[in-house]
């Protein structure tokens, strides 16, 4: 009998001492895995992007694009004042010298130019400036021969294309795009090829027109030709 007791009492006493054992050993296992899983998410949740860095440290670099982003300068914002509110008619050579009639008691300077014409755009910032100069005195006018005659492509085709390039040089004044065939009116002019400008008196009467008709002549500039002769007329008044 006693003997039964006492190995009924080893017994429990080696089922206490195993069921402590795995208790404990689950307990460490269990916090050992918390703070593997707590370490994995610090890693992958906290970074610079979150927030600035603490004192005393400095910012992390910025990557290539960020760094390219910054150094870039912003884009300068230009004022309608600076680079001029351009408007744009369409009308014919013959509408086109009503409006030179309409500005009595001004000298005007009509230039006849094109978009495809490289000392046309070279010299049209010269009929900017005299507007800007004399604008009192002196009525400018721009007459666009862009239209091909096509009948494919009418002259209001154009008129994106003209405007950019008169609001790119603040061209405030007159611009006419004409609406005649080209060749007819190159005709009617006598004019074999632009860039050609003319000037009329106070009256509206043509006192000369500059153009590159000789071919032994050097190609005629605004300030070579044009302004001289408009400043002399001026000087005279």
């Amino acid at each position: 009998m006693r003997t039964s007791l006492g190995i009924i009492g080893c017994l429990w006493i080696m089922t206490v001492t195993c069921g402590c054992q795995d208790t404990t050993q689950s307990t460490d296992n269990s916090a050992e895995v918390r703070q593997a899983g707590s370490a994995a998410v610090d890693t992958e949740a906290v970074g610079p992007e979150l927030g600035p860095a603490p004192p005393g440290q400095s910012e992390p670099p910025l990557l290539e694009t960020e760094q390219a982003d910054a150094e870039e300068p912003p884009e300068e914002e230009t004022s309608s004042a600076e680079s001029g509110d351009a408007s744009l008619s369409i009308m014919s050579w013959e509408e086109a010298q009503e409006i030179v009639r309409s500005k009595a008691g001004k000298i005007v300077v009509l230039d006849v130019w094109s978009t495809s014409c490289v000392p046309c755009r070279r010299e049209f910032p010269y009929l900017v400036r005299l507007h800007q100069g004399h604008s009192d005195q002196v009525s400018c006018i721009s007459f666009s021969m862009d239209y091909s005659g096509r009948a494919s492509k009418p002259p209001e085709s154009y008129r994106e294309k003209v405007t950019e390039f008169l609001q790119s040089q603040g061209a405030t004044f007159d611009n006419l795009l004409g609406n005649d065939d080209p060749d007819t009116l190159y005709e009617q002019l006598e004019l074999a090829s632009i860039p050609a400008v003319y000037v009329y008196d106070r009256d509206g009467k043509l006192l000369r027109r500059f153009d590159n008709e000789n071919p032994d002549a050097e190609e005629f500039t605004y300030e070579g030709d044009v302004l001289p002769f408009v400043k002399e007329l001026l000087a005279h008044d």
